[in-house]
């Protein structure tokens, strides 16, 4: 699934639509974001997302309690304000049944910290002592699945999706997992900041069992063995960028065969036990992992099983424990690895632990007060707008072939879009909150998302289903779906209503940024595999995917030239996919707004052209500034390019870009036609 993970935009223009005629007039009555947020001292050409973004940044430090900071944080900000409204006004109003009572509830649980303190570890104690009374290993691997159940991945990850093949039926997927730390190279890579957390992390493990009752010379033992378990199924995981190709990562296997990957593991058994039904065969996305996982398993003494699992428990749920857990968790995952300086407010916390049980609970009632239909009917022309320019841009492609395009065109008119609110919610009336502990409420939320993904098998896919909350500032595309998702938090600029925005800047920042780049994401070089129905075939005349990979691949070199931090390389292939969309939703969504009467116009607002402000408008969709730690993190674990390489990246590659800049030969930025990407 192609998604734009830090895609930020807020909700304050979601109370009215605009009218795009008056946008320039309306523009006058308030600072023109784009000319304040310039900083003019630096060259367009050298380095254009400071360009864009350098004033705001130099007037914006990271807040203390943040690890980055830029528009999706003040979008945070307001969203906070609505949705902390709402669980008040639910708190109060102590309904016994219905969203109120859920939204009630667990606001109550969350924000009883007298509770919380009080109990410390306690909750937690009847599943440690179930793990601490394990006698073999087919105890340890029951009690796995039984922990996959409540939403601890210990030695694998599994789940419940479209199968790549046939999006017409749910598979379950078994795939690699296990690790404590954020991938398997953070096992491996021996850059100063990579080595440095793999050095903490025993001490991390160490202190969680400390807490747990456990002296200290214990403690670092068990430390001590569960990383060298980890770093033997490391050691069979693949890298980031091979998780990228859809064909080696699907292994379709009968699930009586699955032992032939790992003898020791009874798998029908165990499948079972995960809850797994209606399914003979399931997808392996990995197959040699499992067999070192079987490996390890056997070569590791019960001890150390027990001790995994235990610490995986308390380590998943520590946020929602008294506060040393809660701490330690922090001084780590967030601190050490992401930067962070303080831990962040107690009602912060609790809004994210209640977005990822019943965020769509919440989302209803968001809706109803937040986003209008004249907001929903404006971004959906636009998304027309964009498909009629990709489809256009297509048609005159010279590198591939009359058979390929006309099967491109049909995807291309065939993806759904998906624009604010699902048209049919989620049924959350079997889940159960109530105001007891709250890291109870957390693993029953669990355990019910993973009933709900599990019942899905045997069933018709539901392609009405959406992956998002509409509060949510991000959006995705859906390969399986052939759709686009665009939740309504996403729609405007901070501080400004839809009237006070013209057409150049919400073309870059919106068309391009995110509608442009989430339908190119069905061309990439991964979506592309897939037909217009969602299946991973072979739709490409064998010549077309030679070009494009040709042409893909000069993307790639371009990005692994790129340093963000210290000498660390941006990884050019994985993150090739987020890269090209990025591009062709910049190349689309600027031909969309060639098309508008404000474009034909050519006003000049703020002092920038219409062009030079549909630019500067997308690099407004990027003013994001990250702790070095953030940044060092990401290359190792995330597909997306940072914000910074996000904006100069494919700027290059763009033609208007040279020409509303007057880029030239000796600018950082610039270069020659011959090594620019030619694909859209």
């Amino acid at each position: 699934m192609g998604k734009r993970f830090i895609f930020m935009m807020a909700a304050s223009a979601l109370l009215a639509a605009c009218n795009q005629n008056t946008a320039s007039q309306n523009t006058a009555a308030k600072e023109d974001v784009l000319r304040a947020n310039a900083d003019t001292t630096v060259s367009p050409g050298d380095d254009f997302f400071t360009f864009a973004n350098g004033t705001w940044i130099k007037n914006n430090p990271i807040p203390s309690d943040e690890v980055s900071y830029g528009i999706g944080e003040m979008v945070d900000k307001e969203l906070r304000v609505r949705l902390l409204s709402i669980n008040e006004d639910a708190l109060k109003k102590g309904e016994k049944s219905g969203p109120g009572q859920l939204i009630g509830d667990f606001w109550y649980s969350a924000m009883d910290t007298n509770a919380i303190e009080s109990q410390g570890i306690t909750p937690l104690k009847p599943e440690l002592d179930r793990i601490a009374g394990l006698k073999t290993k087919e105890d340890i691997l029951a009690q796995a699945m039984r922990m996959h159940g409540y939403g601890v991945g210990v030695f694998f990850s599994e789940g419940v999706g479209q199968d790549a093949k046939n999006s017409d039926i749910e598979a379950f997927n078994l795939m690699q997992g296990g690790l404590g730390l954020p991938s398997r190279d953070y096992y491996f890579n021996s850059n100063p900041r990579t080595a440095k957390i793999f050095a903490m992390y025993p001490g991390y493990l160490a202190g969680l069992f400390r807490l747990m009752g456990v002296d200290s010379a214990s403690a670092a033992g068990k430390a001590a063995n569960i990383l060298k378990f980890e770093t033997a199924i490391a050691k069979g995981s693949r890298k980031l960028e091979d998780l990228r190709d859809p064909y080696t990562n699907y292994n379709k296997i009968a699930i009586s065969r699955l032992r032939s990957l790992s003898p020791g593991i009874d798998w029908p058994k165990y499948i079972a036990q995960l809850g797994v039904s209606h399914v003979d065969s399931v997808i392996v996305g990995q197959p040699e992992f499992f067999t070192v996982l079987d490996k390890a398993i056997t070569a590791t003494d019960i001890q150390t099983l027990k001790d995994y699992l235990a610490v995986n428990l308390v380590s998943d749920y520590a946020s929602y424990l008294s506060k040393p857990f809660a701490d330690a968790r922090f001084e780590f995952y967030s601190k050490a690895i992401r930067g962070a300086q303080q831990q962040q407010s107690r009602q912060r916390r609790a809004l994210a632990a209640e977005q990822t049980i019943i965020g769509e609970v919440l989302g209803q009632l968001f809706v109803k007060e937040y986003f209008s239909p004249k907001a929903k009917q404006r971004y959906t022309q636009i998304v027309e707008n964009v498909r009629d320019a990709y489809k256009s841009r297509i048609e005159k492609l010279d590198w591939m072939s009359d058979s390929t395009k006309t099967k491109a065109i049909q995807k291309l008119m065939a993806i759904r879009q998906k624009v604010g609110y699902p048209d049919t919610w989620k049924d959350f009336s079997t889940i159960k909150i109530d105001r007891g502990p709250l890291v109870l409420n957390m693993m029953r939320g669990a355990e019910w998302w993973n009933r709900y993904e599990l019942n899905k098998l045997g069933k018709p896919v539901n392609r009405d289903e959406w992956h998002m909350t509409p509060q949510t500032y991000n959006a995705y595309y859906n390969e399986s779906n052939n759709e686009i998702v665009l939740p309504a938090a996403m729609m405007s600029v901070p501080g400004y209503t839809d009237e006070e925005l013209d057409d150049a800047l919400v073309y870059g920042y919106m068309a391009a940024s995110t509608v442009g780049h989430e339908i190119t994401h069905g061309f990439d070089d991964q979506g592309r595999q897939f037909d217009a129905k969602g299946n991973l075939c072979s739709w490409w005349a064998a010549a077309d995917t030679t070009q494009f990979n040709k042409r893909a691949d000069v993307l790639v070199q371009q990005f692994n030239k790129m340093i963000p931090i210290d000498t660390i390389h941006i990884n050019g292939k994985a993150t090739l996919g987020e890269n090209l969309a990025d591009l062709g939703g910049i190349l689309i969504g600027l031909d969309a707004f060639k098309k508008t009467d404000a474009y034909k116009k050519g006003e000049k607002i703020g002092g920038f052209t219409q062009l030079q402000r549909f630019f500067l408008g997308y690099s407004l969709g990027w003013l994001l500034v990250q702790r070095p730690e953030v940044v060092a993190d990401h290359l190792l674990t995330d597909v997306h390019s940072p914000s910074k390489f996000r904006v100069n990246g494919p700027f290059p590659n763009v033609p208007e870009f040279y020409e509303a800049f007057n880029i030239k030969p000796g600018d950082k930025l610039y270069l020659a036609d011959s090594l620019r990407v030619h694909l859209w």
